[in-house]
C-alpha cells in the first residue's frame, strides 16, 4: 500500500491517490466526510477552520460503491482558493522560525517563502485524514479500531488512570478538548484561551490506540520491515510531530529489565498465551504482539505566531520581527484524526502484507486463520537444531 498526496495550502485542491485497497471494500465518501469533519473540530482553531469544510470527491477506484482494487483517488476542494486566485501578493522574505520557510528556500532556492509554506502547510494533513478514513475503515472490516486522545497539552498532562481504552476514545470524542478526563479537559481548554489572549501557541502529546490488532503483523528481518520503524516514519512525517513513544518506551528506559517487560503467562481454560501488561506497546521485535498497539506523538507549538519573532529579511538582510500568517493557536486536538490516519494506514499496509489476496472475499478468508497465540499452535518437541552443518551454511 502506498499514498502520496498533491496539492498547496491555498491552491485550488488536496489530491490523495492511495494505491494498494484490494477490491471488494464497500466504500462512500460519507466515511471520508465524517473523519474530515473531525479534522476542523477543536478549540485553538484558527480563522481557516470557519472557511473550510472539507468535502471529499472520489475520483476512481471506486465503482458502484465498492473499490476495484485500482488506485483511489481522493479529491479535497480548497475553499479558500478563490480569495487567492489572480491575487498579486507580495513576495515573503522574512521567513518564521520553527516553520520550513528558510530550509525550503535554501533547499529549491526560491526567491519568495511562499512556495515552500504552500506545500509544508499542515492544511496538506487534510488528504493524509482523507486516506486513513479508508484504511480505518478497512481494518474495521476485521475487527480492529483505531482511536486516540490528548494526553498533554503544555503544561498539563492528562491523568486517565485504569479507564478502558475504548471509554478513552469515546470520551475524547465527546468534547472540543479531546481529552478523556473531565478535570484535565477543563485546564486544558482554560490554557488554550489563555494562549489565544496571549497571542501565543501550544503544542502537547497525542496518544493513538489500535485495538484488535492480531499477533504477527510487521517482520524483524530488516530494518525498513520492522513495524516499529515504520510507524515512526509515518508518524514523524506529520507536521510539528517532533517524538514519537511506543508503549512506555521513556519510562522503560528508566527502570531495570526486570520490570520494564511484559510477562508472558499461560491461560490454562484455553492454552492462550497472554500478557498481563502491555509496557512494549504491542509490538516486539518489529511484530504485533496481538496485544493493544499504542503510539504517542509529541507534537511542538505551532511556528506562526501572532506575537512577531525575530527574524531576518533575507531581500534587504536586515534583523525584522516576523509578520503574521493565518493558524492555529493549539493544533492538538485536531491532530488527533492525523495521527490516527497515519498509524492506519501503516497498520492497514501491514495487514495487507500478512494476508496477501487481491480482493476482500481473499482477505476475509485468510484472516480466520490469524488468531492469538496458543501452545498448540507451536509446535516444540525440545528436539536440538544443528543451525550450521560441517561443510557450510545451509
Amino acid at each position: 500500500m502506498r499514498m502520496i498526496t498533491s496539492g498547496e495550502s491555498h491552491g485550488p485542491a488536496l489530491v490523495t491517490i492511495l494505491e494498494g485497497l484490494p477490491a471488494g471494500l464497500a466504500l462512500d465518501q460519507g466515511i471520508i466526510n465524517h473523519e474530515l469533519a473531525r479534522r476542523q473540530r477543536g478549540i485553538g482553531a484558527g480563522p481557516r477552520m470557519r472557511i473550510e469544510q472539507d468535502e471529499a470527491r472520489i475520483l476512481g477506484g471506486v465503482m458502484g460503491g465498492v473499490t476495484t482494487g485500482a488506485p483511489l483517488a481522493i479529491l479535497i476542494p480548497n475553499r479558500d482558493h478563490k480569495k487567492w486566485q489572480g491575487k498579486a501578493v507580495e513576495p515573503l522574505t522574512v521567513p518564521r522560525p520553527g516553520h520550513a520557510d528558510l530550509a525550503t528556500a535554501i533547499k529549491y532556492g526560491y526567491r519568495d517563502l511562499r512556495p515552500g509554506l504552500e506545500r509544508a502547510s499542515a492544511r496538506e494533513t487534510a488528504a493524509r485524514v482523507a486516506a486513513g478514513a479508508v484504511c480505518k475503515h478497512l481494518l474495521s472490516q476485521f475487527g480492529m479500531i483505531v482511536g486516540g486522545y490528548v494526553t498533554a497539552v503544555g503544561e498539563i498532562s492528562v491523568n486517565v488512570g485504569e479507564m478502558p481504552y475504548s471509554e478513552r476514545i469515546a470520551r475524547a470524542e465527546a468534547n472540543a478538548v479531546r481529552c478523556p478526563d473531565p478535570v484535565s479537559e477543563n485546564a486544558i481548554d482554560a490554557l488554550i484561551r489563555q494562549a489565544i489572549t496571549g497571542k501565543d501557541t501550544l503544542g502537547g502529546i497525542i496518544e493513538v490506540l489500535a485495538l484488535e490488532v492480531p499477533a504477527g503483523l510487521g517482520s524483524n528481518s530488516q530494518w525498513d520491515q520492522r513495524l516499529d520503524a515504520r510507524l515512526g516514519a509515518a508518524v514523524l512525517s506529520i507536521q510539528s510531530v517532533k517524538g514519537i513513544e511506543l508503549g512506555s518506551a521513556f519510562e522503560n528506559a528508566h527502570i531495570p529489565g526486570t520490570h520494564a517487560h511484559d510477562p508472558i503467562r499461560l491461560e490454562s481454560a484455553n492454552g492462550e498465551l497472554i500478557r498481563p501488561t502491555d509496557r512494549s506497546g504491542g509490538l516486539e521485535g518489529g511484530i504485533t504482539t496481538g496485544q493493544p498497539l499504542i503510539v504517542r506523538a509529541a507534537l511542538k507549538p505551532i511556528a506562526t505566531t501572532l506575537t512577531p519573532q525575530n527574524s531576518v529579511d533575507l531581500a534587504t538582510g536586515l534583523e525584522v520581527p516576523t509578520g503574521y500568517e493565518r493558524s492555529d493557536f493549539c493544533h492538538v486536538p485536531r491532530a488527533v484524526p492525523v495521527v490516527e490516519a497515519m498509524v492506519a494506514l501503516v497498520l492497514a499496509e501491514a495487514l495487507l502484507e500478512k494476508l496477501g489476496g487481491d480482493s476482500m472475499a481473499d482477505l476475509l478468508l485468510r484472516y480466520k486463520t490469524l488468531r492469538r497465540a496458543r501452545l498448540s499452535d507451536l509446535p516444540m518437541d525440545g528436539t536440538p537444531h544443528v543451525f550450521w552443518p560441517a561443510g557450510g551454511s545451509q
